[in-house]
């Protein structure tokens, strides 16, 4: 699915949206026209989804983070639209569908406990949430939007399932494709 090449790539995007492809393309050894290829074919793929600039919620007033876990009540429709409604919440940065007693688990953040009462007050008029019960942070050790690539600060290398004949020949025509790319960029410069 990735190559190494690939990886490294995604990790320096990830920790820095806003690093040149000129600077990607020296630290992985490619052309710059060869890293932009990747992104683009990264993008169609689904596996880079966006760009986003990182705030720290303090500086902007947004210092309290709180969990909350829902539960509801209902037809599945109606479950189901109460998450959608959730998520509609200014404040509300996550809803996760859950197994087990809870319905769902929502990460916001507000101001301060007043504010997180105001928010929990808006999803507590939810048709179908029956129950809410709300865990305030303290402190936070560790927050990152980083995801643990394979290869990378030991996360083992994923095992990739057998291929039949006509991906692997796909793949290794799109990786030679690559390659050639990158050889003629660099004898031209």
């Amino acid at each position: 699915m990735f190559d190494n090449l690939d990886i490294q790539i995604l990790n320096m995007i990830q920790s820095n949206a806003r690093v040149s492809q000129a600077d990607v393309a020296r630290a992985v050894g490619l052309a710059p026209s060869a890293v932009l290829e990747r992104l683009r074919k990264l993008e169609a793929k689904g596996v880079l989804t966006g760009y986003a600039a990182l705030i720290d919620p303090e500086a902007i007033g947004l210092g309290q983070l709180a969990f909350v876990a829902v539960r509801t009540e209902g037809p599945l429709d109606v479950t189901d639209r109460a998450g959608e409604l959730i998520a509609e919440i200014p404040g509300v940065l996550e809803v996760h569908h859950l197994a087990g007693e809870d319905c769902y688990l929502v990460k916001l953040r507000g101001r301060d406990a007043q504010h997180i009462g105001h928010l929990l007050r808006q999803m507590k008029v939810i048709p179908s949430v029956t129950q809410t019960r709300t865990t305030m942070v303290l402190s936070t050790l560790k927050d990152t939007p980083r995801l643990p690539l394979p290869g990378v600060a030991g996360v083992p290398e994923k095992v990739e399932p057998k291929k039949d004949a006509a991906t692997a020949a796909s793949e290794t025509a799109e990786t030679n494709e690559l390659v050639e790319i990158d050889r003629k960029e660099q004898i031209a410069s």
